[in-house]
C-alpha cells in the first residue's frame, strides 16, 4: 500500500519527536510482499532536499525510522508500490521543482491514454524538467504550470491561499481531459510543501490532520530527556501540524481530524490552518 504524510513545525526537532510518538499510527506495512520504496522531501536552511530509496525490502516502514537523522521544520514522506513507472529514483516521491515539493497517492485513471494530452498542456520549460515516467510527476508539472500562469511560481511571492486555485485548476484540467477520453475522474490525494507552508488536498482515500500546541501536547515527546533538561525546554510556543492519508483499513487514527472530500487545507509553521471547501452541488 501507499502512505502519504506531511508535517510542518516551528522547530526543526519537533518532527522526529512527533514521528516517534506516533510510530505505530504512521507505520506502513507491506502486506502483499510486492517491491516498494519510499522517499522524503524536506527543508533545511531554506532549501528543499530529497532523500529517496526506490527499493526497500523491509516489511514495515516507519516515519520514525525515515526521519531519525533529519532535522527539518517542513517535511513530506511517501511510501509506494510501483503502479505507474518503475522502481527507480526518478519515479520516487516526493518530486521537487525549485522551492516546491510534491507527493500524491492514487493513480491517474487510464494514464497511458491521457498522458500525451497532459504533457502537451505543459509549457516547454516544464516539459524539459520531467525526469521520470510517472503520472504523479506529470500531475505536479500541471500544478506548476498553473502557478506559472498566475505569476506565482516563485514561491517567495505566493501565500498558501494562492496555491488553492492552482490545485483546483489542476484537478479541473485532469477531469476535463479524462472526460474527453471517456474515462472516470481520478481519485488522488496530494501534499505540497514549501519552506513556509504545507498544503494538502483530498480527492481520494481518507485524509486527516492533527495539530500539536504547547506544553500539554509536547511534554510526552520529551520524556526520554533527562528531567533537568525537560525543565529547561520552553514547550509553550511549540507548534506542529501533521497531515496523513491512506490509513490502514481507511480508519482515521484517534486524535486526528478528517479532511472532507474535495477540501484543500494549508498549515504554516505556527500550525495555523487555512481551508478551502468545495461548493455545494
Amino acid at each position: 500500500m501507499a502512505r502519504l504524510i506531511g508535517y510542518i513545525a516551528n522547530r526543526p526537532d519537533l518532527g522526529a519527536r512527533m514521528a516517534k510518538q506516533l510510530r505505530d499510527v504512521l507505520a506502513t506495512t507491506n502486506s502483499d510482499g510486492k517491491p516498494w520504496g519510499w522517499g522524503l522531501g524536506f527543508v533545511q536552511s531554506g532549501e528543499i532536499l530529497l532523500k529517496r530509496r526506490p527499493l526497500d525490502e523491509a516489511t514495515c516502514i516507519n516515519l520514525d525510522d525515515m526521519v531519525s537523522d533529519v532535522r527539518s521544520d517542513t517535511l513530506i514522506a511517501h511510501t509506494r508500490h510501483a503502479t505507474i513507472g518503475s522502481l527507480r529514483t526518478e519515479n520516487t516521491h516526493p518530486f521537487r521543482y525549485q522551492q516546491w515539493m510534491f507527493a500524491d497517492t492514487g493513480t491517474v485513471d487510464n494514464f497511458e491514454q491521457v498522458r500525451a494530452r497532459m504533457h502537451k498542456s505543459l509549457p516547454d520549460f516544464l516539459q524539459r524538467s520531467l525526469r521520470g515516467d510517472t503520472d504523479s510527476e506529470l500531475l505536479f508539472s500541471l500544478f506548476l504550470s498553473f502557478l506559472h500562469d498566475a505569476s506565482k511560481l516563485d514561491f517567495a511571492g505566493s501565500a498558501a491561499r494562492d496555491v488553492f486555485p492552482a490545485i483546483k485548476s489542476t484537478f479541473g484540467l485532469l477531469d476535463r481531459i479524462s472526460k474527453e477520453a471517456q474515462h472516470s475522474a481520478s481519485r488522488l490525494n496530494i501534499i505540497l510543501g514549501t519552506p513556509e507552508y504545507l498544503v494538502a488536498a483530498r480527492r481520494g482515500a481518507p485524509m486527516a490532520y492533527r495539530v500539536f500546541k504547547g506544553r500539554d501536547d509536547f511534554a510526552a515527546m520529551f520524556d526520554d530527556d533527562e528531567p533537568s533538561a525537560l525543565r529547561m525546554h520552553d514547550l509553550d510556543p511549540c507548534r506542529l501540524a501533521v497531515v496523513a492519508s491512506d490509513f490502514d483499513d481507511d480508519v482515521i487514527p484517534e486524535g486526528f481530524t478528517e479532511v472532507t472530500e474535495g477540501t484543500v487545507i494549508a498549515f504554516d509553521r505556527t500550525a495555523t490552518m487555512t481551508a478551502s471547501t468545495p461548493k455545494p452541488a
